[in-house]
């Protein structure tokens, strides 16, 4: 029996019961589509994290309380200040240091003409901040120092905080009420669009620091404060200059003693990268369970169909034909099986990557697609193999003698 026939007998066999066919390959469907779609799913959560942390700028680094190293000898913890901030902006002291923002960052309603909208990101810092976060103004403009001196109400906001607030109007020069205190909005930042999911980057405003405290924080600590270097090249030299600074103003003398930490932006990615893609590996994992039940689907359905032809078999090996012409069927059917559903299970997956999931755009990973689909049909030929066997292995009279 030539290639042709045995297609054409093993798709026979799999019309002649098309609803157990059906689901059968509907198991192999979903793990395939799972596979290619929660792989999509990690990988397009790193590409988010990667494009908020370049949407920072090379030359970013950011100052946070804390130990840096599992070895430090530090008894206890300093927390920044805005006096901090000041040593660090002293061009004598720090060279390599372009511009120096100390943040505090809450979270608050806002009110406007009755309509509310629960601010993620309230953040007071100065003007700098803008440039060494990479923030660009789609219309108005930022507050500038003397706004910070004279503690104004102003405000700058994210693009989805001025769409969920005004809609389509433009909110330059309107005063929104953020926790019970006024702002006059003077620019709208430019949308950045590269959130993980789990936070958008566009639901902020920014406020003069020293309002931000009057108002909510209170005049303390500050959560952090972000530093701009002169140049990408320069960041390793502005480290150090921070790092001597810091330890002047923490009353530290050894390095090891330490009480803040400087982040990088190549630290971050290094740090995130390494965190997401241990995601992505747990969520392919979970999907290609799903996929080793789709093939002990297989199984099961290719042994009730051996039971239930088990006289047909009798019969055929009864006229001549032999044991390779029976596995080459059953053989057949179980990998048309999985290879249909594998290619269905790509095409979902495909048309499915193209929505949000979980508030993350899938991205697709070619090579997920070429071996999910690859592996669902070994798995055809793996997990079809055993009962193939078994109808070729019977013997005539013994299939004959079958009711």
């Amino acid at each position: 029996m030539n290639p042709l026939q045995t297609l054409r007998f093993a798709v026979g066999g799999l019309a002649a019961n098309k609803v157990r066919s059906g689901l059968t390959m509907l198991g192999i469907l979903i793990g395939v589509a799972a596979v290619i779609l929660l792989l999509a799913v990690g990988n397009g959560s790193s590409q988010a994290v990667v494009n908020s942390i370049d949407a920072l700028g090379t030359n970013a680094l950011t100052v946070s309380s804390g130990t840096s190293s599992a070895t430090s000898t530090a008894t206890s913890t300093k927390p920044l200040t805005v006096t901090d901030a000041k040593a660090l902006a002293d061009t004598s002291q720090a060279p390599d240091i372009a511009g120096v923002a100390p943040e505090v960052t809450t979270s608050q309603t806002a009110l406007y003409n009755g309509t509310s909208h629960t601010v993620s990101s309230v953040v007071g810092t100065y003007p700098a901040y803008f440039e060494a976060s990479n923030s660009k103004v789609a219309s108005g403009d930022y507050f500038s120092d003397d706004d910070v001196l004279n503690s104004r109400k102003v405000c700058v906001i994210g693009s989805t905080t001025a769409t969920d607030l005004f809609g389509t109007a433009s909110p330059i020069g309107k005063v929104i009420t953020l926790g019970g205190t006024p702002f006059t909005v003077v620019g709208e930042l430019a949308t950045k669009g590269s959130g993980s999911g789990f936070q958008d980057p566009d639901d902020t405003i920014i406020a003069p620091l020293p309002t931000v405290q009057n108002a909510f924080t209170g005049f303390g600590s500050v959560n952090q404060i972000l530093v701009e270097a002169k140049s990408a090249s320069a960041t390793t030299q502005a480290t150090n200059e921070i790092t001597t600074i810091l330890m002047g103003t923490h009353g530290i003398s050894s390095a090891t003693a330490v009480d803040f930490r400087v982040s990088s932006q190549a630290t971050l990615l290094a740090t995130r990268s390494s965190s997401t893609q241990t995601f992505t590996v747990l969520l392919g994992a979970v999907a290609a369970i799903s996929l080793l039940v789709g093939g002990i689907g297989i199984t099961n359905i290719m042994l009730v169909t051996v039971t239930e032809r088990t006289r047909e078999i009798g019969i055929r090996k009864a006229i001549g034909a032999p044991k390779g012409v029976i596995l080459g069927q059953f053989l057949a059917e179980s990998t048309l099986l999985s290879l249909i559903g594998g290619g269905l299970g790509v095409v979902t997956a495909l048309i499915g990557a193209h929505f949000t999931i979980v508030g993350i755009k899938p991205v697709v990973i070619p090579s997920s697609v070429y071996g999910a689909f690859g592996i669902a049909v070994a798995i055809g030929l793996f997990f079809g193999s055993y009962p193939a066997n078994r109808a070729a292995g019977l013997r005539p009279i013994d299939a004959l003698r079958h009711e």
